[in-house]
């Protein structure tokens, strides 16, 4: 289905495509509704992960050996999605984009209690320097600092409890787990929508952008099976940090905004301790 063979490529462009979601879902949430533009998210990712799934799987590409942890995986993407735009109404793209990338910190710590696995005392000291970049970023007690900012914090956590989920569903197929993520979402900010407020009239391209978010949020999932499929998680999983430089990239060509030296000394913080963590890890992600 995809002819490109190299996974850094597939994962990169991943990457390229889940900030072109985040820099489309930063213009909508400042126009719309939260809610409207979650469901897009999801009715997009729907649209393509059920043909894909069918196409790998058959007719039963459905069923599940866990089911309760497949719907509790998927409400945390739901979660984790929500926040994230939330907090994009009032934060810079790439300052937000930072404080979310401190989910393999959590990942870290977590893996403990949750999965049994050994957590060091070097970890703990890498995690503090990684959660020092948020303060530097967020800055709480300045003028700066904004209530956003949690909201990111508690995104990146339930981020790590996702991808720690993921992890134990070993026994589906990808491709199923990739369909769950659709239709859960999509059923969920569906039973949400009610609550939200009626969308005003838009400009033309804001029309076009609920189109094209789930679609590019379905294809950089996408992307990322295929990137996984064919290289060990652990060894592409540090180039996520490459979405800051596409962040700032969005944030200046189509905000205006440019991270402060601060905030670039936290985002340098927060990718060193990740990728450390990410690789200090990466006998356990095999």
């Amino acid at each position: 289905m995809c002819r490109v063979k190299s996974p850094v490529f597939l994962f990169i462009l991943s990457g390229i495509c889940f900030s072109t979601v985040d820099t489309m879902a930063k213009i909508l949430v400042q126009d719309t509704n939260l809610i409207a533009v979650v469901w897009s998210r999801f009715f997009g990712q729907l649209l393509l992960a059920a043909p894909i799934a069918w196409y790998f799987l058959g007719k039963n590409f459905w069923r599940t050996q866990n089911l309760r942890l497949q719907l509790f995986r998927s409400c945390l993407l739901v979660a984790t999605a929500a926040l994230f735009f939330a907090g994009l109404n009032w934060l810079p793209l790439a300052e937000a984009s930072s404080i979310t990338f401190t989910a393999p910190i959590w990942v870290a710590i977590l893996s403990g209690p949750i999965l049994g696995e050994r957590v060091g005392i070097k970890d703990w000291l890498v995690a503090a320097v990684g959660f020092l970049g948020i303060l530097f970023i967020a800055r709480p007690g300045s003028a700066i600092f904004h209530i956003a900012a949690l909201l990111l914090v508690l995104m990146a956590f339930l981020n790590a409890i996702f991808q720690l989920s993921t992890r134990k569903l070993v026994d589906d197929s990808q491709y199923t787990t990739f369909f769950y993520s659709g239709i859960v979402g999509l059923v969920v900010s569906t039973l949400l929508l009610p609550l939200s407020a009626p969308l005003p009239v838009l400009p033309t391209y804001e029309y076009v952008l609920f189109g094209l978010i789930g679609l590019f949020g379905g294809f950089a999932h996408l992307l990322v099976v295929l990137a996984f499929y064919k290289m060990r998680p652990y060894k592409l999983t540090p180039l996520v940090f490459l979405q800051l430089i596409w962040a700032v990239s969005y944030g200046y060509l189509i905000f205006g905004e440019l991270p402060d030296s601060l905030s670039v000394v936290g985002m340098i913080l927060i990718a060193s301790s990740g990728i450390w963590l990410i690789w200090n890890h990466r006998t356990i992600s095999t």
